[in-house]
């Protein structure tokens, strides 16, 4: 029977990053509930069209609803083998819908601080003649553009407190249910790109989800 596979962290962890070697490790393709009811909308597919009328009018696309979009993404040839799915479910709600659809092997989570993640993304700056993103500390940016370079507006420390709060209040019941079957691996993601790739490398070939 084929597995997926799960992935969650706060904003700014690197799980999409991450999420790329996961995808090359194992074969699995990584998708994205946002992602698919973007498309969606875009197609103007039945449920596309529904999900519009939630989106447009400022309230939550309902559980039964990405289940629903979940269950015809599973339908494609590529899906065949399990799938990656890259920050879903967010609430132990679309944890129990999910594991009724499909079985998940492993559940990888990216911990990291919150003052290093408050500190990743407040000094984030985008060039927007380029698009290019730079960050204050880690990144800086060449002089001859530094003037130029824009923070965007959901960088700010009381917008990423609030992402935040948010997250640890929808995840913390999701870790506990995933640690109780056994199936959970935290990474410390306050390391180095390669550092915590390794680790997730491991997990994986150790596990054999594939």
């Amino acid at each position: 029977m084929s597995t997926s596979i799960i992935l969650f962290g706060p904003p700014g962890a690197g799980k999409g990053t991450q999420a790329v070697k996961i995808s090359e490790i194992t074969g699995k393709p990584q998708i994205s509930t946002g992602e698919m009811l973007r498309k969606s909308v875009s197609e103007k597919t039945d449920l596309g069209i529904k999900a519009q009328s939630y989106m447009e009018s400022g309230l939550l696309v309902p559980d039964e609803l990405i289940i629903q979009l979940i269950l015809e993404r599973l339908k494609e040839k590529d899906a065949v083998n399990g799938v990656l799915f890259d920050g879903f479910p967010r609430t132990l709600n679309q944890a129990e819908e999910l594991s009724s659809i499909v079985k998940i092997s492993a559940v990888i989570s990216i911990e990291v601080p919150d003052e290093e993640i408050v500190g990743r993304i407040v000094g984030r700056r985008m060039d927007p003649v380029t698009g290019d993103i730079y960050h204050v500390d880690y990144n800086p940016p060449p002089n001859e553009i530094e003037d130029r370079l824009i923070q965007r507006k959901d960088d700010n420390e009381d917008t990423v407190r609030n992402r935040l709060a948010a997250y640890h209040k929808q995840t913390s019941p999701l870790s506990k249910w995933y640690s109780e079957q056994g199936i959970l691996f935290a990474v410390d993601g306050n390391r180095t790109i390669e550092e915590v790739g390794r680790d997730v490398e491991n997990f994986l070939l150790k596990k054999e989800v594939f």
